[in-house]
């Protein structure tokens, strides 16, 4: 049996990506830790939640964010920035009603596959196994996860899945851990789509800006870990196939 030191727990979830929504950018958004973390995350998450009146099965939500929990959910960011454990990477698609699929030979489930891969290829570890957990709501099923996960794996040489080793569909309403990504692919699509319909999201996302420095509408530097944002404009016929 391997050793829970040994696995990197992924959680993924996503925003607007699919192809005929109307609206011009899709976020994917990534959070890792060791998996021997996850439990204690979940308590102090908990612990948080209780601290602010709020119900332990209440999820942390970027459609949630009200004035009257703006403690809370500032708590939650600074609670992620404090722990060494956690990291997020996130992918921004700018200006998605420019892809012609049809042009560059692929579908959009194959497009899909890609940005996933972009997303990924920073966040699996190759020196311990990855399990991975998607967002129920946010997938088509076991057809989705078994392509993805045969994507990553024979793109890092991993053909007996030791690396990229499963891929699973939660209820978000399992994973603390799940809802921050939420949070944080929130405020990427609200910042990149240049929204100002809700004070209280205006200041998480001024918050997330002061912690981290960043204007959340640019690429960091590939370097940074803690909070990586790879963005993709697509604003020049070069990057419409992401090849």
């Amino acid at each position: 049996m391997i050793n829970s030191e040994n696995i990197n727990n992924i959680y993924c979830d996503e925003s607007c990506h699919l192809e005929h929504d109307n609206i011009p950018v899709m976020v994917l958004g990534a959070m890792s830790c060791n998996k021997i973390y996850r439990k204690k995350i979940f308590r102090d998450i908990a612990n948080i939640k209780e601290k602010h009146g709020i119900g332990k099965n209440s999820e942390i939500k970027w459609c949630r964010i009200s004035m009257n929990k703006i403690n809370f959910y500032k708590e939650i960011i600074d609670y992620f920035f404090e722990n060494d454990n956690l990291a997020f990477r996130g992918l921004v698609v700018r200006n998605k009603n420019l892809l012609d699929h049809e042009k560059y030979n692929q579908t959009h489930d194959e497009w899909y596959y890609k940005m996933y891969f972009r997303l990924l290829s920073r966040v699996i570890n190759n020196n311990m196994r990855n399990d991975i957990y998607l967002d129920i709501k946010d997938t088509k099923g076991s057809s989705r996860r078994y392509k993805l996960q045969e994507v990553l794996s024979n793109s890092i040489y991993d053909f007996n899945k030791d690396i990229v080793y499963n891929i699973q569909a939660i209820d978000s309403r399992e994973s603390s851990i799940l809802q921050i990504v939420d949070l944080f692919i929130g405020a990427l699509g609200y910042t990149n789509r240049d929204l100002k319909t809700s004070e209280a999201k205006l200041e998480i996302i001024r918050y997330i800006k002061e912690k981290t420095g960043y204007s959340l509408i640019k690429s960091t530097l590939p370097a940074e870990n803690k909070f990586n944002i790879f963005v993709l404009p697509l604003d020049k016929k070069e990057h419409l196939s992401y090849e």
